[in-house]
């Protein structure tokens, strides 16, 4: 058997299971879909966000990608902010990172990963830089490492804070509040860093006066 043919027998069988438990199950999700939640996560195979979360399927909208990078020029996850925060209304937008994040240690080295991913990669080195003189002085390199991850996931959540899309939403709706956590691989547990609540203060350089 092929390892994708394994994949659409695991696929039957849950489907066959879920109707089991629930009869009603997918004419109902095929029916409904008010998350609470946008995820943007790490596309690490070892972060699932329904799984590691305990939710069921259209309880978390999700986009992930490397790293879990909010970039203002990346047209696919502001299309998925755009779509959860003023279709689906979330309440919450959460950014959640993973120590042992493999994005954030090929970013610390000095490797040329050729043109696509060196530009990706870019942005969390603007990160190291940012923080480098505090990162520099953790000699312990997956201490550091696991700090980067830290420092990453505050980052990304102001970028969000610094969009149209989320100051709009704050002035008309007073949400999402934003939220950065970190998951760890090591115990499956997610630390909560750092929220921000509708309307808090950011720089007034990327402050928009008139949504």
């Amino acid at each position: 058997m092929k390892p994708y043919e394994k994949l659409l027998l695991e696929n039957k069988a849950w489907a066959r299971e879920m109707v089991e438990e629930d009869p009603d199950y997918f004419n109902r999700l095929a029916h409904l879909q008010t998350p609470e939640f946008l995820w943007i996560g790490c596309s690490d195979s070892r972060v699932p966000a329904n799984e590691i979360t305990g939710t069921e399927p259209g309880e978390i909208f999700v986009h992930r990608n490397i790293a879990n990078l909010v970039i203002h020029t990346d047209v696919n996850l502001l299309s998925v902010l755009d779509y959860a925060v003023n279709h689906l209304k979330v309440n919450h937008v959460i950014v959640c990172g993973h120590y042992g994040c493999g994005g954030i240690k090929a970013a610390m080295g000095r490797h040329d990963y050729n043109q696509v991913l060196n530009m990706w990669l870019r942005n969390i080195k603007d990160v190291y830089r940012l923080y480098q003189q505090e990162l520099d002085s953790i000699p312990d390199e997956e201490a550091r490492a696991d700090k980067l991850v830290e420092l990453n996931v505050k980052e990304q959540v102001l970028k969000l804070a610094k969009t149209s899309i989320i100051q709009r939403a704050w002035k008309t709706r007073n949400a999402p509040l934003l939220h950065g956590w970190v998951y760890g691989l090591k115990d499956g547990i997610i630390k909560s860093l750092f929220d921000m609540p509708p309307g808090s203060e950011i720089n007034p350089i990327y402050a928009y006066d008139d949504l």
